[in-house]
């Protein structure tokens, strides 16, 4: 898909905040988006759910030099690194930020939808769990990412084509055209203080997920159980390299940080 994760919101975002290349409320506009309201529950010291200036501040109070992300499915579980209850409040979730610096701790988005049909709005609570102090699992580096996307992109195209997504129902169509009008606007992604090759790999990234996207949900010339099973046989590698340079998009900040001071 196009859209950024939440928690690739809080990620990018939260790290210009502790860069100090965003101010506090620009921040949490930024990753409220078109959300009511976001607020952090759990966080050491606080007895209650705060907003996200104030939660931000907490985490950077309590040590939180970076911020990472995690994109885990089951049987992957890119980004994390324990404990069980963590990973599983995040596998439910399909994604989490944790923290980098003293303070580890991590952060699943609890979403719940309110109000009446037609007039809903959105409400998120980013809950805070203790983490395992280890290396995340099956992070690419910036440039492996950019190196496996450009094989990826390619695998793709040709999977578009060989299930015929073309000649697709009109659900496929539709994505089609909508993937393409909104790939030729472009759009903002990240934050200040992430480097260009970031940016330039998580839009490689969105890209192909997107194109796994309709080919996965088109129902062209998959028309037998075998066939679909095929179609999901050969984009399951596409999507999984898609979601890794998406989290070593994000998780680019925190690289260049350690790179320096190494």
């Amino acid at each position: 898909m196009l859209d950024e994760p939440r928690s690739g919101r809080l990620t990018a975002w939260g790290n210009a905040l502790l860069a100090g290349l965003a101010a506090p409320d620009d921040v949490a506009q930024r990753i409220t988006a078109d959300d009511t309201v976001h607020r952090i529950a759990g966080l050491p010291s606080e007895p209650v759910p705060v907003g996200l200036t104030l939660g931000l501040g907490r985490l950077r109070a309590l040590g939180t030099t970076g911020l990472r992300l995690a994109l885990p499915v089951a049987g992957h579980p890119l980004g994390l690194s324990g404990p069980p209850e963590f990973n599983a409040r995040a596998l439910v979730a399909g994604e989490a930020v944790v923290t980098v610096g003293t303070a580890a701790l991590g952060l699943v988005p609890e979403v719940r939808e309110a109000g009446p049909a037609g007039d809903q709005h959105v409400e998120v609570v980013w809950r805070c769990l203790p983490v395992r102090d280890a290396p995340p699992a099956d992070v690419p580096s910036l440039g492996e990412a950019e190196r496996e996307l450009a094989e990826a992109l390619r695998d793709a195209t040709e999977a578009l084509a060989r299930l015929d997504v073309a000649g697709a129902g009109p659900a496929a169509q539709a994505a089609l055209e909508a993937y393409r009008a909104r790939a030729a606007r472009g759009r903002e992604v990240l934050a200040p203080g992430y480097p260009p090759r970031a940016v330039r790999v998580l839009e490689l990234a969105q890209r192909v997920a997107a194109l796994v996207g309709i080919a996965a949900d088109g129902d062209g010339a998959a028309v037998s159980a075998s066939q679909i099973a095929a179609r999901a046989e050969l984009l399951r590698p596409v999507e999984r390299t898609a979601r890794r340079a998406q989290v070593a998009a994000y998780n680019a900040y925190v690289e260049e940080a350690e790179r320096r001071r190494s």
